[in-house]
């Protein structure tokens, strides 16, 4: 590790200063021990500004003593700091995830400090950002300082995380397992949900997808499919037994053919040997794998998001439950907007038809308060436990009926009540 200074924790944080605008590199590199490292100054330090994504792990700066040092300006809101950024310890930025990278290229926000985490350095002084690549290359480009936590535990992966050791200004070395996601049975509800989308997907399509039941369920469904290919913005375990059975080859896309593109992943140890110097899989940054015009290019892209509540003209929300934060805007519309432009492509909504506390996902009115994620012109397909519809081309009344179709039955009655009174049919 020639000209890479290697100091402890304590003292490659000791770069940051009050009043700083910090970047933290997110999902399964989250760089948790400095991050830590960083909140052990709280005393000292003040108004300093943490910008992020997706992170995993206890964040220690959204919570007190470290917030009163700390402020969180999120382009993403995670479970760690959902709390902080609904009770006024921090905010939330609402923006595509193809776009986040021009706060930093266009310097509307400078970033001072970069963390991030990444694989020790080849023998040409190369080292690998791992399984999250997203923003965090335009954030290390525009950083006046970046500090790398080593990590002989993170995979070299192929495409734009390649970093040589002459951009980095301070390192320490660890040896700890990065986060891995835990796999979780299906409910019957997400399995009824998945077999539903399962049956829009065609031979030769392009998926997108997140991790999680739904998208585990519609994978499984897909053993008997050919030619499939993967350009998303995350993926999960749920791939591998498509690749290892020859379903998901990518022979039919038009953008990095035969390649699975995305910008982070994560997943179980299995999933990290697989990526680990794998050139079958290109990670790229947010702004390629998320930018419309490219996603288009692909043939059937087939792009599969969620939702918390959909209105009976069609209007999405994903990120809000009323005014409370929940997530964040995302990519959704990037690959929404995608997909529809894509020759064959398909725009799918997928959803439980009710909460946990049984209340219906499709309402009349979204909640007072709550953003529109995907506008009623943009969406397509919805589907629930009791079907799929095509949105499209249809008028207001012939949506407020198809939705009421999949809603759950014991709140039909209401539905077609609420639509027979705005439609007086």
């Amino acid at each position: 590790m020639d000209n890479l200074k290697i100091v402890s924790a304590a003292e490659a944080v000791a770069n940051i200063k009050s009043g700083d605008r910090v970047f933290m590199q997110g999902a399964a590199m989250t760089p948790t021990v400095l991050i830590d490292a960083m909140c052990d100054r709280h005393d000292e330090l003040s108004d300093v500004e943490i910008m992020h994504m997706h992170t995993e792990g206890v964040a220690k700066y959204a919570e007190e003593p470290c917030s009163n040092a700390f402020n969180i300006n999120s382009c993403f809101v995670g479970a760690n700091v959902r709390n902080a950024v609904n009770n006024g310890n921090g905010n939330y930025i609402p923006i595509f995830l193809s776009e986040i990278h021009w706060l930093f290229r266009r310097n509307i926000l400078p970033l001072d400090v970069a963390l991030i985490q990444v694989s020790p350095p080849d023998k040409h002084g190369f080292c690998s950002l791992g399984t999250s690549i997203d923003v965090t290359i335009p954030a290390i480009e525009t950083a006046k300082i970046v500090i790398a936590q080593i990590n002989p535990h993170v995979p070299r992966t192929h495409g734009d995380g390649i970093i040589h050791i002459g951009k980095i200004n301070f390192a320490i070395e660890v040896d700890l397992p990065i986060y891995q996601s835990i796999y979780k049975e299906p409910s019957d509800i997400e399995r009824s949900i998945g077999k539903h989308v399962a049956s829009l997907v065609e031979d030769g399509a392009t998926l997108q997808m997140g991790i999680g039941g739904i998208p585990n369920v519609v994978l499984a469904n897909l053993m008997d499919r050919k030619g499939l290919g993967i350009h998303t913005e995350m993926f999960s375990d749920g791939i591998l037994p498509l690749v290892e059975a020859g379903v998901i080859t990518g022979e039919y896309k038009k953008v990095k053919p035969g390649k699975i593109v995305s910008c982070f992943a994560v997943g179980s140890q299995k999933l990290y040997d697989f990526l680990d110097d794998n050139p079958g899989i290109d990670f790229k940054e947010a702004a390629y794998t998320n930018d419309t015009a490219i996603i288009r290019k692909n043939p059937k892209v087939t792009a599969i998001n969620s939702a918390i509540e959909i209105d009976l003209t069609g209007q999405v929300c994903a990120d809000t439950i009323g005014k409370y934060q929940f997530s964040g805007v995302g990519g959704q519309m990037d690959f929404i907007r995608g997909a529809s432009l894509s020759e064959g492509g398909k725009a799918i909504i997928a959803m439980p038809s009710v909460t946990k506390n049984g209340m219906s996902k499709i309402v009349p009115f979204l909640k007072e308060g709550a953003g529109i994620t995907t506008t009623r012109a943009h969406v397509h397909y919805i589907a629930t436990e009791y079907g799929v519809v095509d949105l499209y081309g249809k008028n207001l009344k012939q949506r407020a009926k198809l939705l009421t179709s999949i809603a759950h039955p014991d709140h039909r009655e209401s539905l077609e009540r609420e639509v027979f009174e705005h439609f007086h049919s």
